[in-house]
């Protein structure tokens, strides 16, 4: 990701609610349209973060009004980079269950973490789980 020069940054540790999660959602999603990203490309982005702040609220913090997600967005006209990290304990995601098997498919479990992956064109996890960072490339039809 060093290779992009990013256009638009912000760094912010919001509550752990779903009301200051979904107002930064769509202060990035307004900066996205304004450097041009529309459609499919724009879509798969708010899907992620979307999974990612409420994953990190909810599972991460549980919610708890003493604990902070701290956010990191970077945003140039060809790519989109996003660090969410919570105050958690963590998890593997590699210990999820598949949610397509048919086992699983009832259960809400590793939806997010799947769709996240599908979505984005990079996605790490840290070691201790409660941090994901991702990046998204804006296709080669867009803009």
């Amino acid at each position: 990701m060093a290779d992009t020069a990013w256009e638009w940054s912000l760094h912010e540790h919001i509550p752990s609610s779903s009301v200051s999660g979904h107002e930064l959602i769509e202060r990035y999603i307004r900066v996205l349209e304004q450097f041009g990203w529309d459609g499919r490309d724009l879509f798969h982005v708010q899907l992620a973060v979307e999974e990612a702040i409420v994953n990190a609220i909810t599972h991460g913090n549980h919610e708890s009004p003493d604990k902070t997600v701290e956010v990191e967005l970077h945003v140039s006209r060809l790519a989109t980079s996003m660090r969410i990290q919570d105050q958690g304990a963590g998890f593997c995601p590699d210990a999820l269950p598949d949610p397509t098997e048919d086992e699983n498919l009832e259960s809400p479990h590793g939806r997010g973490v799947m769709l996240i992956k599908q979505m984005m064109d990079k996605v790490d996890y840290n070691a201790r789980g409660n941090q994901v960072t991702m990046l998204k490339r804006r296709s080669e039809s867009a803009g």
